[in-house]
């Protein structure tokens, strides 16, 4: 007599294999990945061995990555004879905007950095660009925002209106300062402001020392504003109008870098930089129709995005007319 195998015992079968050969493949994609990573390191590698004037790009909202702080330092202990910073930035966290001043800093030490802004180099922008030895810009180049400023969404009226209560239990008063459920105390509100005007004060001293700005002329420039580049020059935010051909030429005549050397893009790989070796696998797998990997995907990038901006943030706000 033939035995009938249970149904659910083929649907539990069947969703192993499926289980199985989902890793398998995601395995699979992520080794080609890294593969191809790995190609693009060793041919992008060959470029810089040769002396060269190195361009890396600083674009977006600035959090201070350690890829981004690598490519400067290796960059600095290339074969390169100097550094150019194409800045496009609005700004980002503090701590990232203070990260990749300090790093161009080191890296000056070693060969001439040079700051060439593109549209907007703004609050923590304009910090990364103070991190060079020279900062040029266009005329209708946006520069400046010097301020700090810490935003906290507050919910509290929102859950009122569905019934939901947030009980907190705390060690201290300012333990939870600030929260999304309840009023801002006084106290509270002092100690945030404390941060912001800390930090505020050391963009402000970080931009009179760098600038070499009078008490007078620092007061001028720090009331959060944006300048256009024409008037970053008068203001002395900047050293010359100008793109990279300028900055190619300063180099050349005033820090000694060798006539007509190519600019090299120092960039990190695509596809590490876009997607991480997690997520372009999962893209892979979700292209061959695999809506799991879609979802692991969406989780890990929803995940980094909430934790981009975390914290004080040097960046320049435009809000339209209502």
């Amino acid at each position: 007599m033939t035995q009938t195998t249970p149904v659910e015992t083929i649907l539990d079968r069947r969703q192993m294999r499926r289980k199985i050969t989902f890793w398998r493949l995601f395995a699979l994609a992520a080794i080609i990945v890294a593969i191809v990573v790995a190609a693009g390191r060793l041919s992008g590698a060959e470029n810089h061995l040769t002396p060269h004037i190195a361009r890396i790009e600083i674009s977006g909202m600035i959090t201070g990555d350690r890829a981004t702080l690598k490519l400067i330092k290796d960059a600095a202990k290339s074969r390169a004879s100097a550094l150019i910073v194409d800045i496009d930035s609005p700004g980002g966290t503090v701590t990232g905007s203070e990260r990749l001043y300090r790093t161009l800093r080191e890296a000056a030490k070693k060969k001439p950095v040079v700051a060439v802004v593109d549209n907007m180099a703004a609050s923590g922008g304009f910090i990364t660009a103070l991190g060079a030895d020279r900062v040029f810009a266009s005329d209708n180049t946006l520069v400046g925002s010097i301020g700090v400023l810490l935003q906290v969404p507050n919910f509290g009226k929102l859950l009122d209106n569905v019934g939901v209560k947030v009980e907190t239990f705390k060690s201290a008063p300012l333990k939870d300062a600030p929260n999304f459920f309840d009023p801002t105390s006084d106290a509270a509100r002092g100690a945030m402001n404390a941060l912001v005007v800390d930090s505020y004060n050391w963009f402000k001293n970080l931009v009179k020392e760098r600038r070499k700005l009078t008490d007078a002329e620092l007061a001028a420039v720090s009331d959060g504003r944006v300048f256009t580049g024409h008037q970053a020059l008068a203001l002395k935010l900047i050293d010359a109008n100008g793109g990279e051909d300028e900055a190619k030429a300063w180099l050349e005549k005033e820090k000694g870098v060798a006539k007509g050397l190519p600019i090299r893009d120092w960039k990190k790989p695509a596809i590490e930089s876009k997607f991480g070796l997690f997520s372009m696998a999962t893209a892979a797998l979700s292209a061959m129709g695999y809506p799991q990997a879609a979802e692991l995907a969406r989780k890990a990038e929803g995940a980094r995005a909430a934790s981009a901006l975390d914290g004080l943030l040097a960046i320049w706000q435009f809000d339209a007319p209502k």
